[in-house]
């Protein structure tokens, strides 16, 4: 199920309502698309049908699947009847996932699925001209581990090398905006501790068989936890972004679901509100939430 459905903001009351609805799901205009050469470097592109301006290239969502790095599927994108209706093309990727990494000995494993989000931002853009594309209207979207991805392209600095060879090494990783459900925003387990007291969530993410070890190497693991945290990557430069919880922030304190907990975005935004970074962060009970609707969010940045 989508972050959109756990969230409410579509109703599956049956598993029958719910075969029904995705039978009814868009199907990709390309389907599983390479972008690298593993299996799982792949991605569904869905291009809109609706364009709102006749004869320009639509913008773009780009939406990276949850799933705590560990499994999940680009099937079923959040947002994505509502993207074509609204003249947006959507882009889904799968990406190597930390087992995967882990076969092919890349240390740390987290390493290749935020590579693999990059490349596949980067294969993309490089498809702009072929798949009626504007470069520079690409927002991000993800939920959970997704989100963390869509964050750290969000904050990342722009990924490109003009000298590459590579022509797809050339194209730009900056992402105009971004939407995230219940992401996580750090890698730090001593500042996710200090957050969340109960907080178990990342060790896997650096092949740690526990969170003590992961405590006990951050030290050795902090130029690779600086490299990967949204927290640590964010500037004032950087594209707005919307962050949703369906839970309360209460720093300090244990949390229900600690791996989604609105303190991951309630620290996100004190660092944002101190580089002076565009934000909007809405959790159970916020109140004066510009977008309440969320995708009017991304069509606020699409004018």
């Amino acid at each position: 199920m989508t972050f959109i459905a756990r969230l409410g903001l579509v109703s599956l009351v049956t598993a029958a309502l719910t075969t029904a609805l995705h039978a009814q799901s868009p199907t990709p205009t390309q389907a599983n698309v390479p972008y690298g050469k593993h299996t799982r470097q792949v991605l569904d592109f869905y291009q809109t049908k609706s364009p709102k301006e006749p004869g320009k290239p639509a913008p773009l969502m780009f939406f990276v699947h949850g799933g705590g790095w560990m499994n999940g599927d680009k099937a079923n994108p959040d947002f994505l009847a509502k993207c074509l209706e609204s003249g947006i093309s959507v882009v889904s990727i799968n990406y190597r996932l930390i087992p995967n990494a882990i076969e092919e000995k890349i240390d740390p494993p987290v390493k290749a699925c935020l590579d693999d989000a990059a490349r596949a931002l980067q294969f993309v853009r490089s498809k702009a001209t072929e798949w009626n594309i504007d470069k520079k209207r690409i927002m991000g979207c993800g939920g959970s581990a997704g989100g963390f991805t869509t964050l750290w392209l969000a904050y990342h600095p722009d990924m490109a090398d003009p000298k590459s060879t590579d022509p797809i090494a050339r194209e730009s990783t900056r992402l105009l905006c971004a939407i995230t459900f219940v992401p996580q925003t750090s890698l730090d387990p001593k500042q996710m501790r200090d957050w969340i007291p109960n907080n178990e969530y990342g060790n896997h993410a650096f092949s740690l068989p526990s969170y003590q070890a992961f405590l006990d190497k951050r030290e050795a693991l902090m130029p690779w936890i600086e490299k990967f945290s949204p927290y640590l990557l964010a500037t004032s430069d950087d594209p707005p972004v919307y962050l949703f919880y369906d839970s309360v922030p209460a720093m300090g304190q244990p949390a229900k679901d600690p791996p989604h907990s609105a303190n991951f975005g309630a620290g996100l935004v004190e660092k944002l509100k101190s580089v002076g970074a565009p934000y909007e962060f809405n959790y159970t009970g916020a109140k004066d939430v510009k977008h309440p609707d969320i995708f009017g969010f991304f069509l606020e940045y699409l004018k």
